[in-house]
C-alpha cells in the first residue's frame, strides 16, 4: 500500500576513503539507536529525491552536496513502523564546514574499518556492493527483533 509508505533519501559522503556515518545516539524512541547510519531523511512534499538527499545532509552535517550518484532502492519492511522506500546515494563532491547534529554523532571512518561498526545487517548488504561501486535493489524485511529476516535482490 503505497499510502502508508514513507519515503526518504540516505547519503554517504566520502573524502579520502573515509565514509561519514552518523552514530544515532540522541534521539529518545529511535529506530536506529546506537547504529551507524548514513546522512538522510525523510521526503517532504514537492520535492525530488535528489533535493531531499541535499536538503538532509545540510541540515544534518551543514555541508553541501554538490553531485550525487545513486546507488540503488531499498524497501525496508517491518511489523512495528511503516514501510519505507529509501534511495541511497554517494556523493565524493560537497563543500562546507561540518558541524554537530541533533540526531547523533557524525563520525568519518575509514573504509576498511566499515564493517566494525554496529550497522543494521541489510546496511551491511548494500554497502558491500557500493564499495565494489554495484548498483543494488533490495527488499529487506525485519522482525520485530530488528533481526533481517528475509533479503530479496532485485535486478537492477
Amino acid at each position: 500500500n503505497v499510502i502508508n509508505m514513507k519515503y526518504s533519501s540516505c547519503v554517504y559522503l566520502v573524502k579520502d576513503e573515509q565514509w561519514l556515518f552518523l552514530k544515532r545516539n540522541k534521539k529518545k524512541n529511535d529506530v536506529n539507536h546506537n547504529k551507524y547510519i548514513g546522512v538522510g531523511g525523510k521526503l517532504e512534499e514537492n520535492e525530488t529525491m535528489e533535493q531531499c538527499a541535499c536538503r538532509e545532509v545540510f541540515e544534518e552535517t551543514g555541508l553541501h552536496v554538490h553531485t550525487l550518484e545513486h546507488y540503488g532502492t531499498i524497501r525496508f519492511h517491518y511489523p512495528h513502523f511503516e514501510d519505507e522506500i529509501c534511495e541511497i546515494y554517494l556523493s565524493y563532491d560537497f563543500s562546507g564546514t561540518i558541524h554537530s547534529c541533533n540526531e547523533g554523532e557524525l563520525v568519518w571512518i575509514p573504509q576498511d574499518q566499515i564493517f566494525t561498526l554496529d550497522l543494521w545487517e541489510g546496511d551491511i548488504l548494500f554497502l558491500k556492493k557500493m564499495l565494489r561501486k554495484e548498483h543494488f535493489d533490495f527488499d529487506l524485511t525485519y522482525d520485530a527483533s530488528d533481526r533481517l529476516i528475509q533479503c530479496v535482490e532485485n535486478t537492477v
